[in-house]
């Protein structure tokens, strides 16, 4: 009589150890994110001692969001972004290329990858305020400038609308185009080899080669860069913040939307910050899924374009 094995069921094992995980997402960030919306709804702030609400209003907070500065900051976060995110992702894209072409033969490849990732490892609130102290109208930078003979006055970089966007931008640039060029580099080396080999053979000049070779196989990975830029960017706090001590001066125009949506909570008016947050996540989601698919395509060798097309010829 055989003995009957005893089935080990090990996908138990799997569901246990991922159910920390799980319950702490639940508990921290998705009955917070319900409570978000719910509250997006009621009229629900204090004020003095007082407290109003929760009242139900309907969608009245996003008509007064509508009607209100939000557009405008939307705005700024949007030139604050692109003056970070352009230089960011040409540079990071030049020195990838650049580290990974065996041809150039750079030396001391290492150090300079450590050297390009360190800002990454500095908070943006430390970077913020060296930079309101070096370009303070007092500062070091302004001291510099006059001593050289390039200004007789001080400038007043953050009272200026170009200054202070500018520096803001400086500051992204500066924190992350060193993640970024690391990631586009593990993209590029993922490369096979033989592919640029038999591109040289086919007389492709270093240009032809990046832009119709490099670009179009780590475009998922450009896609992901961009994605998480575009994340970051609405949701910009901290470098702009302590910059302007909180105000988005000069004339707010340095104001973010997370900005917008700190001064709602300082105010205790829950209501509009919650309707706020919903506004962010949207619009996250809807760039987020048209940058997707503007930057994926599963049809790299046209294969499935030319069955289209032979498709379309075969009913006619």
């Amino acid at each position: 009589m055989k003995q009957k094995r005893k089935k080990i069921d090990y996908a138990k094992w799997g569901y246990i150890f991922i159910l920390p995980f799980f319950a702490a997402f639940f508990i921290f960030s998705f009955i917070p994110l319900i409570d978000t919306i719910r509250y997006s709804f009621y009229e629900y702030y204090r004020s003095g001692i007082k407290e109003i609400g929760p009242n139900f209003v309907g969608f009245q907070n996003y008509a007064s969001l509508l009607q209100s500065d939000m557009l405008k900051y939307a705005g700024n976060t949007l030139i604050l972004w692109l003056i970070g995110f352009v230089p960011q992702i040409v540079i990071a894209l030049l020195l990838a290329q650049w580290f990974v072409d065996a041809r150039l033969k750079l030396h001391g490849k290492q150090f300079f990858k450590v050297v390009i990732y360190l800002p990454n490892l500095i908070m943006a609130s430390a970077f913020a305020m060296l930079f309101f102290t070096l370009f303070s109208t007092n500062g070091p930078m302004n001291s510099i400038l006059m001593s050289m003979g390039l200004t007789d006055h001080a400038i007043d970089f953050l009272g200026s609308v170009f200054g202070t966007r500018s520096l803001v931008g400086l500051m992204n640039f500066l924190m992350w185009f060193g993640n970024t060029t690391i990631m586009l580099m593990a993209a590029i080396m993922g490369i096979s080899p033989d592919i640029f080999e038999a591109s040289e053979l086919d007389g492709c000049s270093s240009t032809q080669r990046f832009f119709h070779i490099t670009l179009p196989l780590i475009r998922p990975i450009l896609a992901y860069t961009l994605i998480t830029s575009i994340i970051g960017g609405l949701q910009m706090f901290d470098v702009p913040q302590i910059l302007t001590n909180g105000q988005g001066n000069p004339d707010r125009t340095s104001m973010t939307l997370i900005m917008f949506l700190n001064s709602h909570l300082k105010s205790k008016n829950y209501g509009m910050a919650g309707s706020l947050s919903v506004y962010l996540f949207i619009v996250s989601g809807i760039l987020c899924f048209i940058v997707y698919r503007m930057t994926n395509d599963d049809d790299l060798d046209g294969s499935k374009a030319a069955a289209r097309k032979k498709r379309k010829a075969g009913r006619r």
